[in-house]
């Protein structure tokens, strides 16, 4: 792999970003147009926007571009071809391992949303790239076999989300460079609390949350983020994928992860050692901070993004999350001790039930229902030891959105 030296002396990371038109791939290319000289792009991954893709390009000039499907590589082909730009247009699952894993990225930014995102991710980790891992999904779906892959490849893993780019800030270095194999109470660490916002409903009575709408549903009152995400955000099934996540990411067992629901979102996850202290990670509501410390660890970059000021802050308040207004919440953290099999049903089941949901197709309260429903029936058939490979885990994926499907038929017939 050829490593560029920038002006810093530092060595130019040169990136693919997978998801590049979302929300995450939008503050990754704002904190790198702050530090035009610290990083390069090689690479930029999407779905179906050409016209967002087309503005990267021209912008960026990648020397790849990689839409989901053919008939969007061919729109944007043809336009950059009219436009005279260089960038070669790829399209396909294929194109997208390729730039994933290509020799000449050293890091890959996995920002695609859900399922989809795992077997590029996985790709990118088994070829030993820095991965900032903004794509939850893919350990909630293979956790062991994505740590495993991960010592395996000595690939670095950097967590993106704000929660656990929180509570990676506030942990020593031989936890931060040993994920998923690390001894948290050999360390003195005695609990991870992560911090969620409780979503736009947070104060609701439980008799209306049946009547929400998608638009309510999308309406977060702290963080601009992609539809699946704001929805998830709302049941909170998005702090219980996180969970999931933590679980992995740092070997945590269920007396060392707790939730907490602290509505400013401020304080974006703390780490309570056994002395007594409590270290937590604050700032301000803006992904382009994580993002930052991913990209340029060990070092800090300037993202732009404004310091807090303390004086119009106001009142930090916290709550205990209330599991009969968040039943997905207690599905996943119940779900994340019953096995691999569980949790990838069960994030099978609410990508299947939220896109109803977004298209006035299922209740709110139905989302929780369907995904209870489904893996409860996909525990009852298989066990943990069916997710012994990548295969056997995107089967299990496929079958429990095909039950998802019919479960969604029957609650709406």
């Amino acid at each position: 792999m050829l490593y560029l030296i920038n002006i810093t002396g530092f060595f130019m990371r040169k990136l693919t970003i997978l998801g590049a038109t979302g929300s995450i791939g939008e503050s990754t290319l704002k904190v790198i147009e702050h530090n035009p000289y610290e990083f390069s792009i090689v690479a930029l991954v999407a779905g179906t926007n050409v016209g967002k893709m087309r503005q990267l390009c021209q912008q960026w000039r990648p020397k790849y571009a990689v839409m989901a499907c053919k008939n969007a590589a061919l729109q944007l082909r043809n336009q950059l071809q009219e436009l005279k730009l260089p960038t070669q247009v790829l399209a396909g699952q294929e194109a997208i391992v390729h730039v994933a894993s290509f020799d000449e990225v050293d890091t890959v930014m996995s920002a695609i949303v859900g399922a989809v995102g795992l077997i590029p991710t996985m790709a990118a980790i088994k070829a030993g790239k820095r991965v900032l891992l903004a794509n939850k999904e893919a350990l909630v779906m293979s956790g062991q076999l994505f740590m495993d892959a991960v010592k395996e490849s000595g690939a670095e893993l950097m967590p993106v989300d704000s929660e656990h780019n929180a509570i990676f800030q506030c942990l020593p270095e031989s936890i931060q460079t040993n994920l998923g194999n690390c001894d948290l109470s050999r360390h003195g660490i005695q609990h991870i609390v992560l911090t969620g916002s409780g979503g736009p409903f947070r104060y609701s009575d439980i008799d209306e949350l049946s009547n929400v709408t998608p638009e309510q549903a999308l309406a977060h009152p702290n963080w601009c983020m992609g539809p699946k995400i704001s929805v998830d955000s709302a049941s909170m099934m998005n702090k219980g994928l996180e969970y999931i996540e933590a679980r992995w990411l740092f070997n945590a067992n269920r007396e060392q992860l707790k939730v907490l629901i602290h509505p400013q979102s401020v304080i974006h996850s703390m780490v309570q050692y056994k002395d007594g202290s409590l270290l937590a990670q604050m700032g301000n509501p803006d992904m382009a901070t994580p993002i930052s410390y991913t990209l340029a660890y060990p070092e800090r970059v300037f993202t732009g993004v404004s310091s807090i000021d303390f004086t119009q802050v106001g009142q930090l308040t916290f709550l205990e999350p209330d599991y009969k207004k968040y039943p997905c919440l207690k599905l996943a953290i119940d779900a994340c001790y019953e096995g691999q099999h569980a949790t990838t049903a069960l994030n099978a089941a609410n990508e299947v039930a939220v896109e109803s949901f977004l298209a006035h197709q299922l209740k709110f309260t139905d989302i929780a229902a369907v995904n209870e429903r489904v893996a409860s029936h996909i525990c009852g058939k298989t066990r943990q030891s069916d997710c012994h490979s990548l295969e056997s885990v995107i089967e299990l994926d496929r079958m429990a959105r095909a039950l998802a499907v019919e479960t969604i038929k029957e609650c709406t017939s």
